[in-house]
């Protein structure tokens, strides 16, 4: 054997193992995210009580025991798809307190469900499903909550009688608008759209 192919060898030798375990790590990952994706899926068309992990695992084409490796349990994996819907939300809309006068801010939260629920579909449906579940409102207040009182600085700064009321109003409103719009049942979001801002005179 030639020393250049001698030498091939020995690099081969090394690189092999290196490329076995980067390869290994990426289909881990890549079924970690099936596992993600199905759950997610699931649980936003069925329901986390109606799916089981036995389902998931189908679903994402791995073991069920794959999912216990990565979650635990299916509380623990519905917790992990939680918290990291949030996080996405909060990267997309990293802008989202910004507060530049009352009327764009208000404008802001009222457009705010519309666009949510279209880039982030399958979260928000799941989130509407869950709503009962005191995990799932704990981390949606705390999601809203930074967004109460600038709500309520805007109103007072329009110098509206009652702020503390029309805030307490337009969460509610809004709260309302996400879950019908994960669900498919508001027929004219951009017309209830322009109704809220005309009723604010944001328009």
């Amino acid at each position: 054997m030639h020393a250049t192919s001698l030498h091939k060898t020995n690099i081969n030798r090394y690189i092999c193992p290196v490329n076995l375990v980067s390869s290994m790590k990426e289909d881990m990952y890549s079924r970690k995210e099936r596992i993600m994706h199905s759950a997610l899926n699931l649980f936003a068309e069925k329901g986390y009580s109606d799916t089981s992990t036995k389902e998931i695992s189908i679903h994402a084409g791995v073991s069920e025991a794959l999912i216990f490796k990565h979650f635990g349990n299916k509380d623990a994996l519905l917790s992990h798809l939680i918290k990291a819907g949030y996080r996405r939300v909060l990267q997309q809309h990293r802008g989202m307190l910004t507060y530049k006068n009352a009327k764009d801010f208000l404008k802001n939260m009222i457009s705010l469900p519309h666009k949510l629920v279209t880039e982030e579909p399958l979260f928000w449906k799941m989130q509407r499903r869950l709503s009962y579940m005191s995990f799932s409102k704990s981390q949606h207040e705390l999601f809203i909550k930074p967004v109460q009182p600038i709500i309520l600085k805007a109103f007072t700064e329009l110098g509206y009688e009652t702020p503390e009321i029309e805030t307490e109003f337009l969460l509610l409103v809004i709260d309302m608008l996400w879950k019908k719009e994960a669900f498919n049942e508001l027929e004219h979001p951009e017309e209830v759209t322009l109704l809220l801002e005309k009723k604010y005179n944001l328009i």
